[in-house]
């Protein structure tokens, strides 16, 4: 079992930025880096940064190499859990990348790996909004959706692979393409980027006049917070946009409790925190009004409390569990 001596890493490789952190035996953060996301792109690139990174950590945080008992990271992309093989990876541009195997063989502990909404969402369970929860659902809206499930302290997951792909459920029969290659999924109605390219036509358009001054029709500069400041200034349009995007995550979310029953369903991701209101007024109502009485009786839907630390506290856990597990 660990002691008051070890330590564990945690890294959360979703989004934009990297966030790597250290934590004591009883999670207190000793020290953390944050980095570009896009610094790590491609496989060699990718194992020397996270390697480096530790390595930087543990010395900020004025640690000993021979304390740490445990690394814990959170990937997007196809993963293999039981190997540890990040398969394909788009966002980081990394293909069948041995993570768990090379850092075991320089750092000499266990190392896990995981979805990095899957963590997020174990973050929220150990730490956050849905502590103590039988069933907790978890849908993080960024760039895309992700989802998780986790059931009775377990990450609910598929026989090699992670699962509850909740951006991909299909919505719309006619509907956008997705990045996926199928049409109609919830990404492309209620995702960051679905909602910014609606935003950007309005914008073009002359609908969204704020939005057209401060971010034009760019995709890449219409971010979450571009989106609420338009909102703020008076762009309706804008605001229409969003809370149609989130009636359909509100539909998806119904018929997850129909499916799995949650105690909570936690939302989170770049655009439920920059509009965390909007987001729960919307989804809570078609909970109510779209679930089976008989299962969302009693089902709370709650905003993520740990923001950009749920990744990393969550992968942190996972690790420590992988060594008690190892040494029981």
């Amino acid at each position: 079992m660990a002691s008051d001596k070890h330590c564990w890493i945690g890294f959360d490789l979703g989004g934009t930025k990297m966030l790597a952190t250290v934590y004591d035996a009883h999670f207190k953060p000793l020290g953390s880096r944050r980095k570009k996301t896009k610094d790590f792109r491609g496989a060699r690139n990718g194992l020397v940064g996270i390697t480096k990174t530790i390595e930087d950590v543990l010395q900020e945080a004025g640690v000993d190499r021979r304390r740490l008992r445990g690394i814990g990271i959170g990937c997007p992309g196809v993963l293999n859990l039981d190997r540890g093989v990040l398969i394909h990876s788009p966002n980081l541009g990394w293909r069948n990348l041995a993570l768990k195997a090379k850092l075991e063989k320089t750092f000499k502990c266990p190392v896990v790996i995981g979805n990095d909404v899957d963590v997020g969402t174990y973050g929220e369970y150990r730490f956050g909004a849905a502590q103590k929860a039988r069933c907790v659902v978890g849908v993080f809206v960024g760039t895309g959706i992700g989802g998780a499930c986790i059931y009775e302290g377990k990450i609910f997951r598929g026989t090699t692979g992670s699962c509850m792909e909740v951006g991909h459920i299909h919505m719309q029969p006619k509907g956008d393409l997705c990045g996926c290659g199928r049409h109609g999924c919830l990404e492309t109605a209620a995702s960051r980027l679905a909602v910014s390219a609606e935003a950007a036509e309005a914008a073009y358009r002359g609908n969204a006049p704020h939005l057209l001054e401060t971010a034009g029709t760019d995709l890449t500069a219409i971010r979450s917070r571009t989106l609420v400041a338009a909102i703020k200034e008076g762009d309706a349009a804008v605001e229409d946009i969003v809370r149609h995007s989130a009636k359909y995550l509100g539909v998806a979310v119904a018929s997850l409790v129909n499916l799995l029953a949650p105690d909570i369903v936690v939302l989170g991701g770049g655009m439920v925190e920059a509009m965390p209101q909007v987001y729960l007024e919307h989804v809570r109502k078609a909970v109510r009004e779209q679930s089976m009485k008989s299962l969302s009786r009693g089902v709370k839907v709650v905003a993520a409390k740990l923001g950009d630390e749920a990744g990393v506290m969550g992968a942190a856990a996972l690790a420590a569990e992988a060594y008690d597990a190892r040494h029981r």
